[in-house]
């Protein structure tokens, strides 16, 4: 499964770099992160990271493959 996550901002590399499994895009005033999500567990972590790190999740979906 491919997903896309949108966060509110620009994140920085550094945080960026939270995220090795994913690629990001900066658009809009947003930072999409997306790529491959293994299983539910997988995605639920990656959301569990976005709130560690104080990012507002706008959007998430799954991407069609």
């Amino acid at each position: 499964m491919r997903y896309e996550i949108r966060v509110d901002g620009h994140l920085s590399e550094t945080l960026a770099k939270a995220f090795p499994e994913l690629d990001h895009v900066v658009m809009s005033g947003q930072t999409v992160l997306f790529g491959p999500v293994l299983d539910e567990a997988h995605l639920y972590g990656l959301l569990a990271r976005c709130q560690s790190l104080g990012l507002r999740v706008v959007e998430m979906r799954q991407l069609p493959e």
